[in-house]
């Protein structure tokens, strides 16, 4: 029913119109007494086996919702009820800030992709504090750390710190993103020198704390084989908890659109199927150069059942879900969760 009604219906607006109208939609829906008991009993799978570990947390399920669907963390309480063990916040700045220009997110509906800008638009650390304090459920929450557009590079770690220490009591999880391609030069914090002092940062912060979060690093499907190996050597000296991989590409491979229209669409961070093979390509590498030691959030280019199982099988202990759930609804957790249930998958 989504496919053939609802989605034709959301792609006739713009993504970010249509995005804020649904959530809207969700959020007043589950006002309604009972809605969340008929959302569980609809979405939800539970079985012992999708239950996993994962750098010291316990999953439910391996499916996650990746970052940029909930930046500001507004409606993680709802989305909660969708079959999700985990949902990302963010990317969350300091600061609030508006982001790049729009229109700044684009369907490239033809290759089931996306390109956005967005240019971490959100409301800032101290905005999701408020919102992570109403939070009614239990289900595992990641927070993606990300620096303000305005802050030179040379002081991004405290941007970084900052937000770290502004959620840190409200989140399960961190997820430093220094990988997006949306805002300038970003991608140079991903060099040795700059990403070592961003996360040995966050590591003595850490050691104040009462707690232990995990803290995970997003890389980018455009680093070449050489460059994650000195991404691993990285995780390796610093002894960070994990990776996300990937994140969104600048690459425009795979698409069949006329050259013309991805000119007119211009610059942003592709996602959608067309990122799918070349993401399972890192996985499995960092997979197979860590002796399957390290863990690895999937994420990029899942759009069925079977491109989830793709990433597991190839080394990832969860995956998570952006533009299929856009592309192919909220049941594709479940279909995820149904399929892992019967592949009995051991990884």
């Amino acid at each position: 029913m989504y496919k053939h009604l609802i989605r034709p219906v959301f792609f006739l607006f713009g993504p970010e119109k249509i995005h804020h109208f649904v959530v809207r939609v969700i959020k007043s829906t589950f006002l309604i007494p009972g809605v969340s008991w008929i959302a569980d009993t609809l979405f939800s799978v539970k079985h012992p086996f999708l239950e996993r570990t994962v750098f010291g947390l316990h999953f439910t399920n391996p499916v996650g919702l990746a970052a940029g669907f909930d930046k500001d963390a507004t409606f993680y309480n709802e989305f909660s009820h969708l079959g999700f063990a985990f949902i990302e916040i963010g990317t969350v700045t300091p600061k609030g800030q508006r982001g790049n220009p729009q229109p700044r997110s684009f369907r490239v509906s033809k290759d089931r992709a996306l390109i956005n800008r967005m240019g971490f638009n959100n409301h800032g650390a101290e905005e999701a504090v408020i919102n992570l304090k109403k939070r009614k459920t239990k289900i595992i929450i990641g927070g993606n750390l990300g620096k303000n557009t305005v802050t030179p590079n040379d002081q991004a770690v405290d941007d970084y710190i900052f937000t770290f220490n502004k959620l840190y009591e409200h989140v399960d999880y961190f997820v430093v993103n220094v990988s997006c391609p949306n805002i300038s030069d970003l991608h140079k914090l991903q060099d040795k020198d700059s990403l070592m002092i961003i996360l040995n940062g966050l590591i003595v912060e850490r050691a104040k704390k009462s707690s232990y979060k995990p803290i995970l690093l997003k890389i980018s499907p455009d680093l070449n084989f050489s460059q994650i190996d000195e991404v691993l050597e990285i995780v390796a000296e610093t002894k960070i908890d994990g990776i996300v991989a990937t994140n969104t590409t600048t690459g425009r491979y795979n698409l069949t659109i006329d050259e013309q229209e991805i000119k007119f669409i211009g610059s942003g961070g592709l996602s959608g199927a067309p990122l799918r093979e070349r993401s399972t390509e890192i996985i499995r590498y960092i997979s197979m150069k860590t002796n399957g030691k390290l863990p690895i959030i999937g994420v990029g280019g899942i759009m069925t059942s079977e491109d989830a199982i793709e990433k597991l099988r190839a080394g990832a202990s969860l995956v998570q879900i952006y533009t299929g759930f856009i592309y192919e609804g909220p049941l594709l957790a479940k279909r995820i969760n149904k399929a892992v249930l019967k592949e009995k998958l051991s990884y």
